[in-house]
């Protein structure tokens, strides 16, 4: 899944970059980000390793510095050995939905950004295999985040920042029933494109 990743963010930017530039200060943008995640604790006792996963958000800019902005999210932890058994995958897949503050940096071409969100996610237990032991099923959760925009063309950001997820979902697959707090800050690096 991790290549397929960075497959489709490669085909996302080669596809806008051959779009026609657009003015920087649009209302409308689009962002897909990337990047490795760490698990600030364990998940219902098992330890999990480093993950990955993606975002893409739409943004809508209703006043000068604040906007709105709502997409979807994916990732993925793996653990050696959990309660679910060994060789496990966590993925994490959903909504995310919240507001945007944005402000130049002085008279630097740069701004920083801080985000509030809300989730609405699932998390899939996968065997080794790939084949889809348990689904939690979709429930609220939220996310906080902050990083800088540079701009690197006309209407073209580059947005690294990090990012807070916590999401409190139910695991029960007939014998195993756990409560799973699945909380991670994730190192993204996304490209945001103004239309």
């Amino acid at each position: 899944m991790k290549c397929k990743n960075i497959i489709l963010f490669v085909i996302f930017a080669t596809l806008s970059f051959n779009s026609m530039a657009q003015d920087a200060g649009s209302k409308f943008s689009i962002e897909l980000s990337i990047g490795p995640s760490f698990a600030t604790q364990e998940l219902a006792g098992s330890s999990l390793n480093t993950g990955a996963g993606s975002e893409v958000v739409f943004h809508y800019r209703f006043m000068p510095h604040l906007g709105a902005y709502a997409g979807w999210g994916y990732n993925r932890h793996s653990s050696d050995n959990s309660f679910a058994g060994s060789d496990m995958d966590f993925e994490e897949t959903g909504y995310v939905f919240g507001l945007q503050f944005k402000h130049p940096l002085g008279n630097l071409p740069v701004s920083y950004y801080v985000r509030g969100a809300g989730l609405y996610n699932h998390i899939e237990t996968e065997n080794s295999d790939g084949d889809i032991v348990n689904d939690t099923g979709h429930g609220l959760g939220w996310q906080l985040a902050g990083g800088i925009d540079i701009p690197v063309g006309k209407g073209w950001s580059l947005t690294p920042g990090l990012k807070f997820n916590a999401l409190s979902r139910d695991f029960d697959n007939g014998t195993i029933n756990r409560n799973l707090d699945l909380n991670y800050v994730t190192a993204r690096v996304g490209i945001l494109k103004g239309f």
